[in-house]
C-alpha cells in the first residue's frame, strides 16, 4: 500500500504514490499542486500496470438550480447497479492497447517517426507549464539534443502516455459508471457517434434539438465542445477559430440535480464563483483547465468552453468557426 497522493508535496524519483486507488510512479521530481493530479500529468507520473482502483462513495447533493436550459424530465430508470449491458451497445464503447512504447522504449530515444508527433501532442493532458516549454525548445534546437536536455525527456514522456492515459481513463470511468460504482454524481463516459447516451446532462437547446457538452483528446490537449445526434459525426470542438468534428469523444452523464449554473460576465475568475465548477477538459501546450460552460447567442443556447486565461468571455463553436460571448454561465457542483 502506498502513500496517498497529496498536493504542495516534493516528490523525487522513485517515489510511488496512489491516487484514486490507481498507482502512479514518478517520471519527473516536481512539487505538487491541487490541479496537478497524476491521471491529468502523464508528463510528471506514469500509471503503474496492474494497479486496481477501488472506488469510494460520495453523497449526491439533493440541490438544483437550473441555468438558462432546465434539464427535461426523464422516464424513470432503474438504479445504476441494476442497469444491464444492452441498455448500453457495445459498440458504443471505443478500446484502445497501451503503447508498446511504454516498456519497449527510452524517453530519450526520439525517432525521426516521433518528432512531428511532438509538435502537437507534447503538452497533453498536463497541468505542468514546462511540457508547453518542452515542445518550444524542441522546435527551436532540432536536431540539437544536447542543448534540450531535461525538455526532450518531458516531451518524450507526455507524449507517450498522454493520448493512451486519456482513452484508459476514460474507460475506467465508463465502465464504473455502467456498474453503478462511480464515486461522484457526475462523470464523463465514453461515447461514440450520434446516438446520445440517456442520462447524458443537458447543456443547450437549438432549434428544438437538445445540446450536450463533450470533450475529446487533440493537437495536444483535451478540448471541450458540443453533441447532438444532428451533427455529422456526433461531436463538435471548436480550436484556433474552426469547428472540428469527432465521433469519439466523452460526454458528460449523472445527475442533473447535482450540478447548477453560475452567471458570469467577461473574464472568469474562479474565486468569484462561490461554487466548484465541473472537471472539463485541458488547453494545449500549458494545460490550462478548461471549464464547461452555456452561452446564448442567435436564439438558441450553446455549450462551450472557457479558461481564467480568456479575456472577454467564453467560446462556442458556431456556423464552421468559434464566437466569444461575453454573458454565459459556468457548470459547477450544487
Amino acid at each position: 500500500m502506498y502513500s496517498q497522493w497529496q498536493p504542495g508535496t516534493q516528490y523525487n524519483y522513485e517515489d510511488i504514490v496512489e491516487f484514486e486507488g490507481v498507482n502512479y510512479k514518478i517520471i519527473q521530481p516536481h512539487r505538487s499542486q491541487s490541479d496537478w493530479t497524476p491521471p491529468v500529468t502523464p508528463a510528471l507520473w506514469g500509471r503503474m500496470q496492474g494497479g486496481q482502483h477501488q472506488c469510494g462513495g460520495e453523497s449526491r447533493p439533493s440541490s438544483y438550480n437550473p441555468g438558462y436550459v432546465q434539464q427535461p424530465q426523464q422516464p424513470q430508470q432503474p438504479p445504476m447497479h441494476q442497469r444491464h449491458d444492452e441498455d448500453y451497445p457495445s459498440n458504443n464503447i471505443p478500446t484502445t492497447q497501451p503503447f508498446k512504447q511504454e516498456q519497449e522504449k527510452h524517453w530519450y530515444d526520439v525517432d525521426e517517426g516521433t518528432k512531428k508527433k511532438l509538435e502537437v501532442g507534447g503538452g497533453v493532458l498536463a497541468g505542468a507549464a514546462a511540457i508547453g516549454a518542452g515542445i518550444l525548445a524542441y522546435k527551436q534546437h532540432n536536431e540539437k539534443k544536447e542543448e534540450v536536455g531535461f525538455y526532450v525527456n518531458i516531451v518524450k514522456g507526455a507524449q507517450t502516455w498522454a493520448f493512451d492515459t486519456w482513452q484508459l481513463d476514460a474507460q475506467r470511468r465508463t465502465q464504473q459508471f455502467r456498474n453503478g460504482q462511480y464515486p461522484g454524481p457526475v462523470a464523463w463516459i465514453l461515447n461514440q457517434g450520434k446516438d446520445m447516451p440517456r442520462d447524458a446532462i443537458q447543456v443547450g437547446e437549438e432549434r428544438g434539438e437538445r445540446l450536450f457538452t463533450c470533450r475529446t483528446y487533440h493537437e495536444g490537449g483535451l478540448m471541450l465542445g458540443k453533441a447532438c445526434c444532428v451533427f455529422k459525426k456526433g461531436a463538435v470542438i471548436g480550436y484556433r477559430r474552426k469547428e472540428i468534428h469527432y465521433d469519439r469523444y466523452e460526454i458528460l452523464v449523472g445527475d442533473s440535480r447535482a450540478v447548477k449554473w453560475v452567471p458570469v460576465h467577461g473574464r472568469l475568475n474562479l474565486r468569484n464563483l462561490g461554487a466548484r465548477p465541473v472537471e472539463g477538459g485541458r488547453e494545449p501546450n500549458t494545460g490550462e483547465p478548461q471549464y464547461i460552460c452555456q452561452a446564448p447567442y442567435h436564439g438558441a443556447v450553446h455549450p462551450g468552453k472557457v479558461c481564467e486565461s480568456f479575456e472577454d468571455g467564453c467560446f462556442i463553436p458556431y456556423d464552421g468557426t468559434e464566437k466569444e460571448v461575453k454573458e454565459y454561465a459556468v457548470l459547477c457542483y450544487a
